[in-house]
């Protein structure tokens, strides 16, 4: 009997999903995606087909349970597969902390311990955590699979991972992990598949988005990167700060009065292009078509600050080979990749305008001294792929004939 897969990727208020046929294949091919947008509130359930047809388009009027949303999304797949077999989901996972590097299978023991690194990514954890107990009510039969975020920069060195803090907190667990690994991995594998020289090479990857990071790959690894021990560090955000000075943290909670819950409030959910653009925005599209000067500013501090990040990681990497735009803001706003590169212009880059302007794959110049490219991310393959190689290589989760 064939067999499927479905994939989870949950964000805050949204859950992306793809069904992927697996049968005889090594590579999963996702025949649907779609999303569930809104989840807290008059939720939306979309779904495409491979060709981006429209397949389902329904709306909730009120509120809708969380049970309720997994099991529309499970059974419009098994619906959608029509004889074929659904034999695992596979989910992203924002941190796995030191522990966890690679996919792993669904248990109680695992699911203890990344409860236990909320704290962590409070802002994300619990949301990509909520699926995986869903799926655990409504199907308990069906193997599950965790794919971290952070286990891509596992290859980091020491010294791109390590605080100038004493011993004993590193030896706790207080290091850079890194995120957006299923990204990068997903970028590393097609440049690998369509372009192998640049691949070897060293390269800085924009992912760009709503949560924003760059990473440094030498030779499809990674070696450093933007994000650090949570995911708010590094680039400005929609919401979120990024690098900050400890010091400000100190005066919020001395200084400020804050408590400990109204500073995570501020620096994740009030900052970044929202708090810059005085509240106008925390979306890109909104704020580069506004009049107001404080959404130019929070656009200029955001390319500002993606340029000398750009720089610092071409450091990291001894030189420069290649950059590649991904994520919402890299891949669709020919404006903010314009104004990141015109700042790099001393490092030898060279846009091609009208490719850019067009969102061709090669937006450099010939004689520019590194290529620039824009590729579209694709994390749920990426997941797809490790759920297939971790339920067939398990006895718990042999796929069936």
């Amino acid at each position: 009997m064939p067999n499927a897969l479905l994939t989870l990727n949950a964000g805050s208020s949204s859950i992306k999903f793809a069904l992927f046929e697996i049968d005889g294949r090594k590579t999963p091919i996702a025949i649907a995606r779609g999303e569930i947008e809104s989840v807290n509130q008059h939720p939306r359930f979309l779904v495409r087909d491979a060709e981006a047809n429209t397949l389902v388009d329904r709306k909730w009027h009120g509120d809708a349970d969380f049970d309720e949303l997994l099991q529309v999304t499970i059974g419009w797949a098994e619906e959608r597969l029509a004889g074929q077999r659904l034999v695992a989901v596979g989910h992203r996972i924002v941190h796995g902390g030191r522990d966890h590097v690679e996919p792993e299978l669904v248990n109680s023991k695992l699911m203890k311990d990344l409860e236990g690194l909320m704290p962590l990514a409070p802002l994300h954890q619990p949301h990509t955590l909520a699926p995986i107990r869903a799926v655990e009510r409504l199907r308990g039969d069906l193997p599950q699979v965790v794919c971290f975020d952070t286990a891509f920069h596992d290859t980091m060195p020491d010294v791109a991972k390590r605080f100038a803090l004493p011993r004993e907190y590193e030896e706790a667990g207080i290091r850079r992990y890194g995120f957006h690994g299923l990204s990068y991995e997903y970028i590393a594998s097609r440049l690998a598949e369509n372009a192998p020289a640049l691949a070897g090479g060293r390269v800085v990857v924009a992912h760009l988005g709503n949560g924003a990071s760059l990473c440094a790959l030498q030779a499809g690894r990674s070696v450093d990167t933007t994000m650090g021990f949570t995911a708010l560090d590094g680039l400005v955000m929609g919401t979120r700060c990024g690098a900050l000075d400890p010091g400000v943290v100190l005066y919020l909670l001395g200084g400020r009065g804050m408590t400990q819950d109204e500073v995570q409030d501020l620096l994740y959910r009030r900052s970044g292009l929202l708090g810059v653009s005085g509240g106008i925005a925390s979306d890109m599209r909104t704020l580069t078509t506004s009049s107001d000067p404080r959404a130019r500013e929070a656009v200029d501090l955001f390319v500002f600050r993606a340029a000398k990040e750009t720089a610092a990681l071409a450091s990291s990497l001894g030189g420069i080979d290649g950059l590649v735009f991904t994520a919402g803001i890299g891949e669709h706003s020919a404006e903010i990749r314009a104004a990141v590169i015109k700042r790099l212009e001393w490092l030898g880059a060279r846009l091609d305008v009208d490719a850019n302007q067009a969102g061709k794959t090669i937006i450099s110049m010939p004689d520019s001294a590194f290529e620039i490219r824009v590729i579209p991310t694709d994390e749920e393959s990426v997941i797809a792929r490790h759920t297939l190689d971790t339920v067939s290589q398990s006895p718990r989760g042999a796929m069936p004939d």
